[in-house]
């Protein structure tokens, strides 16, 4: 199982992830491109320190909302956000590539993730943005995703994700963060999560039933307080059930 965490979400002086800490335990960064966070200055440091640990480099892409970190669904045009991920793609290579790295996959942010799990307009052109920023990329996305399916369709490798600290609907969705419960804060509650989805591939949704998680990486998200100690609980849990912890393929 993979693990990763959104990293590199400051900007300008000033933090909110602990990179360093997150970078000694995750198999792969998602790393802010300047749209929701993240900065030249911090993706150029985030880079040097995933490379230097080998830990594998992502996009990840989002809405230009600054204001809202990422979370805010927009209506942008299709031929806009093509270019606008293509964009982001591209910023955060030239550090990767700086660091002996590269960017090895990406994953939409915040509400533009949520959006390309139905949306096939908006899915479709973040597809396109990885394909017009070169390379075969890896997309992460939610497992049945309109995002994946186009990844696929485009001969990109789609990875299926899942959440170790947060709340599923009944039909495998995410609960929307406004809503109450829709992100997990108990530790115990969250590795145990992390083992059923890795070991059971299930996981207890919001109504109480048991839904089933096909996932080839878990994200812990690094904005979540104490997301480093978190983070390292995940994987010795993960570990000493006998799941390797590694970069996907």
């Amino acid at each position: 199982m993979d693990l990763n965490a959104d990293l590199g979400e400051g900007f300008g002086q000033w933090t909110l992830t602990d990179d360093d800490a997150l970078l000694a335990t995750v198999t792969s960064a998602n790393v802010a491109c300047g749209f929701h966070a993240g900065d030249a200055s911090v993706m150029r440091r985030v880079c040097d320190s995933a490379a230097a640990r080998g830990v594998r480099i992502g996009a990840q892409v989002s809405y230009r909302d600054l204001a809202g970190f990422g979370r805010r669904s927009m209506d942008v045009p299709a031929a806009e956000l093509t270019a606008e991920v293509a964009y982001q793609i591209g910023a955060l290579r030239v550090f990767a590539e700086a660091a002996g790295s590269t960017v090895s996959y990406v994953k939409p942010h915040g509400a533009l993730y949520n959006r390309t799990v139905r949306d096939d307009e908006q899915a479709a052109a973040v597809v396109a943005g990885v394909v017009l920023a070169g390379g075969r990329l890896a997309v992460l996305g939610l497992p049945g995703s309109r995002l994946l399916a186009h990844a696929g369709a485009a001969g990109l490798t789609p990875v299926e994700e899942a959440f170790a600290d947060r709340a599923y609907t009944p039909q495998g969705t995410l609960v929307p963060r406004g809503e109450p419960g829709a992100v997990v804060h108990d530790p115990d509650e969250v590795v145990a999560r992390s083992l059923g989805m890795a070991v059971a591939r299930s996981v207890t949704a919001s109504d109480g039933t048991r839904i089933p998680v096909a996932a080839r990486s878990l994200c812990v998200h690094g904005d979540t307080p104490g997301a480093a100690a978190l983070a390292r609980r995940v994987r010795t849990a993960l570990e000493d059930a006998g799941v390797g912890v590694r970069p996907f393929a």
